[in-house]
């Protein structure tokens, strides 16, 4: 279940209450829904009993605990805590999880980069051809010179080695022997993030806005370098590969997808070495 579709779900979840008289107030038009900022709340949250709860005149708690009850039995849909005034926190199956990789993992290439005007000469002489094309994503006021510095205040360096530590991870399993295989399992909280933006992929794509896309390949990679310094991807020491590192391994190897599709539709190379 993609945020969109978590949306419409908790959207579809206020209409039936408010059709069945549980809840007397208007429908919003459209609800949002987010990352948790803290681990342990939840795959994604949403404040959308606080909303409908000023048009009934009830506490936002009664309205949320209304739609709890429903948004708990919709399929994909594993648990919704209540937290504070009313936030309702939504915790998806892991089977969801598993099938977000897989969609991600047989999702086919962009077939080409999108239109983007060409850097100048002299830019090109100065950054290169990748870095030129970036610089003409990113905001008025980033200093260019930055692009042709290989740390993590580079986004364009960012993006490139988190899909050569993808790429990475790839080749070491495939030297101990073991391929990956998305499961609903050993995703934690900095797991969600990562998955909540690689599930915006095909949405952003879509819209086929270069610097959007230029800002969702520098979120995907941000929230890769922190999931991945957290966790052990591959069995360390004499530890045998569990369906834990191949679920983790099938993660990474998603992202490195994205972020080399992405790469690839702003004429950007994706060297799998960095």
């Amino acid at each position: 279940m993609t945020p969109a579709d978590l949306s419409r779900t908790v959207l579809h979840a206020v209409h039936c209450a408010v059709e069945a008289d549980e809840l007397p107030a208007a429908v919003p038009t459209r609800v949002t829904v987010r990352v948790p900022p803290r681990p342990g709340c939840g795959d994604y949250a949403t404040n959308v009993a606080l909303r409908v709860a000023q048009d009934t005149g009830r506490p936002a708690r009664e309205v949320a605990e209304v739609l709890r009850k429903r948004l708990a039995a919709e399929p994909g849909v594993a648990r919704v805590d209540i937290a504070g005034p009313g936030f309702l926190n939504i915790t998806l199956e892991g089977t969801s999880y598993a099938q977000l990789v897989r969609d991600v993992l047989r999702a086919p290439p962009a077939a080409e980069p999108l239109p983007l005007p060409a850097p100048a000469p002299e830019l090109i002489a100065r950054l290169g051809s990748d870095a030129a094309r970036w610089s003409l994503l990113w905001p008025a006021g980033f200093d260019r010179a930055e692009l042709l510095v290989q740390r993590d205040g580079n986004p364009l360096f960012r993006v490139r080695y988190a899909h050569a530590r993808s790429r990475a991870l790839v080749r070491n399993a495939r030297d101990l022997g073991f391929h990956s295989e998305p499961a609903g399992t050993g995703h934690d909280g900095a797991a969600a993030a990562l998955l909540a933006a690689l599930a915006d992929h095909a949405r952003i794509t879509t819209a086929r806005d270069p610097e959007r896309l230029a800002r969702h390949l520098d979120r995907i990679a941000g929230a890769f370098l922190t999931w991945q310094t957290g966790c052990a991807v591959l069995p360390r020491g004499d530890e045998k590969p569990s369906a834990v590192h191949r679920a983790r391994l099938a993660l990474a190897e998603a992202t490195g997808n994205v972020l080399a599709d992405g790469l690839h539709q702003l004429g950007i190379t994706a060297p799998a070495h960095l």
